[in-house]
């Protein structure tokens, strides 16, 4: 019988070529990230029990992603969910969904869009200084706080939850107010080209891990994932050491457990683990 994570992959794997080959068509550098590298270094693919692929792209060039994705994807069953695409979603960062599919993520409701996703991060420059990190970082999770209070995102559902209103045109223009005053507090030092350290500022990990210099994220090699074949930093020895430690050792088998999806429609069937 098929695996719920293996039905999730195979979608998944669509929605990473189509990505591939919109970063193709545009001639954009992306490479894969977290998990996702270390699934392609350690397995040659996905980690048997992941179920989600993170992607990242420098911020300019990830500016011109979503700049050009909605012509891209117009004739496709994808859908590039963004703070600006998708008023309820409150994520700093945008998803490639499989709008063919709908998900129910752990300890994640909400009203935003639902679909199997990839995640694409921008990578921003940061200051030098350790206090200009520090307040940079605090603001950030101040105004993201904010804004998943403010679109209702809990971590489990309740029955009442349905009986609310949706929210009104003035909430979700404050919303809109809070959304573009995290992207210009996390684009702040973009234009400053002396600075040669970007960071993941929706990174998972602590907050020097998926900090990296321009030159590492920028000297990419092709790597095999699965069937496709897929960017990754040359330096990744020294990325996945730096988050993982000896990141070709296996974690314990009580480790090895999904974290995102619980619940999967697709093809007209309901799939739970």
């Amino acid at each position: 019988m098929t695996r719920l994570i293996d039905r999730i992959h195979q979608v998944e794997l669509g929605n990473l070529a189509q990505f591939i080959a919109m970063c193709d068509e545009l001639k954009l550098p992306y490479f894969m990230m977290g998990g996702s590298l270390l699934g392609t270094i350690r397995h040659q693919g996905f980690i048997p029990w992941d179920d989600d692929v993170d992607v990242g792209l420098l911020r300019a060039d990830y500016e011109r992603l979503l700049a050009a994705a909605p012509a891209y994807l117009a004739d496709t069953h994808y859908f590039l969910q963004t703070p600006a695409s998708d008023d309820n979603y409150a994520l700093s960062y945008a998803k490639l969904l499989d709008r063919n599919t709908y998900i129910e993520e752990k300890n994640n409701v909400n009203a935003a869009r639902k679909g199997i996703f990839i995640d694409i991060f921008p990578l921003d420059r940061i200051p030098l200084d350790t206090t200009l990190q520090r307040e940079q970082m605090t603001k950030f999770q101040l105004l993201n706080t904010r804004i998943l209070f403010q679109l209702r995102y809990h971590l489990v559902d309740n029955p009442l939850r349905k009986l609310q209103s949706p929210l009104s045109p003035e909430q979700l223009a404050d919303v809109q107010a809070l959304k573009a005053e995290r992207q210009a507090l996390m684009t702040t030092y973009q234009a400053d080209t002396s600075l040669l350290q970007v960071k993941n500022l929706a990174s998972q990990y602590s907050y020097n891990k998926e900090v990296f210099t321009v030159a590492e994220v920028s000297d990419l090699t092709p790597m095999p994932f699965e069937h496709l074949t897929v960017q990754v930093p040359k330096m990744y020895s020294s990325i996945l050491t730096k988050m993982y430690g000896d990141y070709m050792a296996l974690p314990p088998e009580n480790q090895r457990t999904e974290k995102h999806l619980e619940k999967v429609i697709m093809d007209n069937q309901v799939f739970t683990d």
